[in-house]
């Protein structure tokens, strides 16, 4: 049994000092800090609206639920910290893969045969997806993937070969916070914050951990899409601003028609 306001103090003690302490340390190698910052806010806000109907769902259906006395608010099932949350981990992932940089000179346009192979990829995430929710052992699983594959179709349809090419500060930006999220993870489920129905999930685990693998795909993926959605973002502002600092030069040497 947990004590009241425990989602709360998870958030105080696993997730608030870490934010903190990657604000206070901050390096700005990605973007500029207006940029990463900027990035980030747009991220939370599509976070936070596009995962609520989902999670809403899935606790719903009583996919997972939390300890005694660990939520005291909720909106649409949903308790508080859950939206807390939403908003928190953007700023984590962000906040630590902002000091990683991105050669971002690389230009905007990316073949539309390119756009189709990103697309093709979220849709093998779509479709085994789609096949997991096939049984009740699949539903959170199979959940996670259909609901990922939209948002990795955006992402890869715009830019798969750049984040490609960037490979490095994705990978670096994107495993240190999910590994992280998947220890803290752990020890919430542990000290039975909350607990995970046995029906609705597959009993695959982390070796090692122990995490149930629904979990450790969630934070992968959430994660990933933070760090792909900020070196994009970073990407696309800063070739409108090179496009932008180019024309009034075009203008000046070369007319109006150059």
């Amino acid at each position: 049994m947990t004590a009241g306001f425990d989602y709360l103090v998870f958030h105080a003690v696993a997730i608030l000092p870490v934010v903190a302490a990657l604000a206070f340390l901050a390096r700005y190698r990605l973007g500029t800090r207006r940029d990463v910052l900027a990035g980030t806010l747009v991220l939370a806000g599509l976070a936070l609206v596009y995962t609520t109907p989902w999670d809403s769902y899935l606790i719903t259906r009583g996919v997972w639920w939390y300890g005694d006395g660990a939520v005291l608010v909720r909106f649409r099932a949903v308790p508080l910290g859950e939206y807390l949350f939403f908003l928190f981990q953007p700023l984590l992932v962000a906040l630590w893969a902002a000091r990683f940089p991105v050669e971002t000179a690389r230009p905007l346009s990316v073949p539309l045969p390119e756009r189709a192979l990103g697309l093709l990829g979220a849709g093998v995430v779509a479709a085994a997806g789609l096949a997991l929710l096939g049984s009740d052992s699949g539903l959170y699983l199979g959940s996670l993937l259909v609901w990922s594959a939209p948002i990795l179709a955006i992402q890869w349809a715009f830019g798969w070969p750049f984040l490609l090419s960037e490979w490095r500060t994705v990978l670096a930006g994107t495993l240190v916070p999910t590994l992280y999220l998947w220890v803290v993870d752990r020890a919430a489920i542990e000290v039975g914050l909350w607990t995970l129905s046995e029906r609705y999930t597959t009993g695959a685990v982390v070796p090692l951990l122990g995490l149930p693998i629904e979990e450790a795909v969630f934070f992968l993926l959430t994660s990933l899409f933070v760090v792909q959605g900020l070196v994009l973002y970073v990407w696309l502002v800063d070739r409108v601003r090179a496009a932008e600092h180019r024309r009034p030069l075009a203008m000046l040497f070369g007319g109006r028609d150059s």
